[in-house]
């Protein structure tokens, strides 16, 4: 009964751990193909290309974390099998925090 449980919760971890794999990788596929449908322009679309940049490190670092954590720790794979930009991998990482600056000053 004990062992049933236990290759239950197993099976269980296994499952969930595949799906953020999944999910992982949806969001990295995602993001590429967002990067990949933004021209790189001078001035005009600068911002919104640099943007996307961050996101795909962002989703690159999510997805990389996950392979290390599986024991997977050589991605050289995962950049030329997806195709994912030096750009990219220069910016993966965590999302820069957002400035949390207040609108209104409180006077006592």
């Amino acid at each position: 009964m004990a062992l049933d449980l236990l290759r239950s919760g197993y099976a269980t971890l296994e499952y969930e751990i595949s799906q953020e794999w999944a999910s992982a990788l949806g969001r990295l596929e995602a993001a590429l193909t967002a990067l990949a449908a933004c021209p790189r322009t001078a001035n005009s679309g600068r911002k919104i290309r640099d943007g996307l940049v961050e996101q795909a490190g962002y989703a690159l670092w999510l997805f990389v974390v996950q392979r290390e954590a599986c024991g997977l720790n050589k991605i050289d794979h995962v950049m030329q099998e997806y195709g994912v930009p030096n750009e990219v991998c220069a910016r993966m990482g965590q999302l820069a925090m957002p400035s949390i600056r207040p609108t209104k000053t409180i006077e006592g």
